[in-house]
């Protein structure tokens, strides 16, 4: 008897500095390091889910923007941090998706960092200027193989996600567009406005003022359903593209290695936070829905997404630092 209670004992004293850490925590501010400049769209998603984030957690979550090197910077920043759940960073497709598929940067996506959660997403949309006579993605797929060399598309930059999903289209269907880089989504629209460029794949939030004015039309948004923005218009799939689900998402990772019970209190306080409703309208503005998901499900997502976006880069030729 008395050895039995002497090795519950032991297992009891083993177990305590988890649960005495999962109480704890967080015992003092979090730092969120956001890969983007302070007034974008990606800091106002990051700073509207953390104040709420915050006050479900009981603490101060700081908001550290740093947007050198294309995100490069930040991942650094938090990948070598301690892993204890104090830094976090506001991980998204660019991160995590496309900048891995196609240049060689300074940390491994998936090694080096813990999943948290989903956050959310927004789909790209497939637009056209006005004056291109297409209302239907097989009309427009039927102009671009009548006028061989004749058109071109513009795109946020190389290796983005408005390039690579625009690849995706034309590897799927085997017509040929000129790609236009662009320094930024903003030039880019209103190249394509002005009928310098012929079409683009934008994400939702910047076209919308666009599609609503007539100057730009939708043919179709990617994701796996209609965005009630969008209500009439088809997803890629809807129109024969299956699998065409390319997003813009966003979500929260932290340093390799991170407690598992740390994770578990992160993850369950940001899953409460994206569902309230009124979280949903205030990204509405950038068109994004929220998607919680379990710290698996959003590592296969990433997982999911390199592997995407370097299968295509790898077929299409697309690599940035050759």
């Amino acid at each position: 008897m008395k050895r039995r209670h002497l090795l519950q004992a032991a297992a009891a004293a083993t177990a305590l500095p988890s649960v005495a850490r999962a109480q704890a925590f967080p015992a003092r501010p979090i730092r969120y390091v956001v890969p983007v400049s302070a007034g974008g769209g990606s800091d106002m998603i990051a700073r509207v889910v953390t104040e709420r984030w915050g006050k479900a957690l009981g603490q101060t979550f700081v908001v550290d923007n740093q947007s050198g090197g294309g995100g490069v910077i930040a991942c650094q920043t938090t990948a070598r941090a301690p892993a204890d759940g104090y830094t976090l960073l506001q991980a998204y497709v660019a991160t995590h998706g496309t900048t891995p598929a196609t240049r060689r940067v300074a940390y491994d996506a998936v090694k080096d960092f813990t999943p948290i959660g989903m956050i959310g997403a927004t789909p790209n949309v497939l637009a056209i200027n006005d004056s291109v006579p297409a209302k239907t993605i097989k009309e427009f797929i039927d102009h671009m193989k009548r006028n061989p060399g004749k058109l071109s598309y513009g795109s946020a930059g190389p290796g983005s996600l408005t390039h690579l999903t625009m690849e995706l289209f034309k590897q799927e269907t085997g017509a040929f567009m000129l790609h236009i880089p662009y320094r930024g989504i903003a030039p880019a629209i209103t190249d394509l406005l002005g009928g310098q460029t012929q079409a683009m794949f934008p994400g939702l939030a910047a076209a919308l003022p666009h599609l609503r004015s007539g100057r730009m039309r939708a043919l179709a948004v990617t994701g796996t359903q209609r965005n009630p923005q969008l209500k009439d218009v088809p997803t890629m799939e809807e129109a024969g593209f299956k699998g065409f689900d390319a997003m813009q998402w966003y979500g929260s990772v932290g340093p390799a290695g991170l407690p598992a019970d740390v994770v578990r209190r992160l993850n369950e306080t940001q899953v409460a936070v994206l569902k309230a409703p009124d979280l949903a309208e205030r990204l509405a503005g950038e068109a994004v829905e929220p998607w919680p998901m379990s710290p698996e499900q959003f590592g296969d997502y990433i997982r999911a997404d390199i592997a995407r976006w370097t299968a295509l880069a790898k077929a299409r030729g697309i690599r940035l630092d050759d």
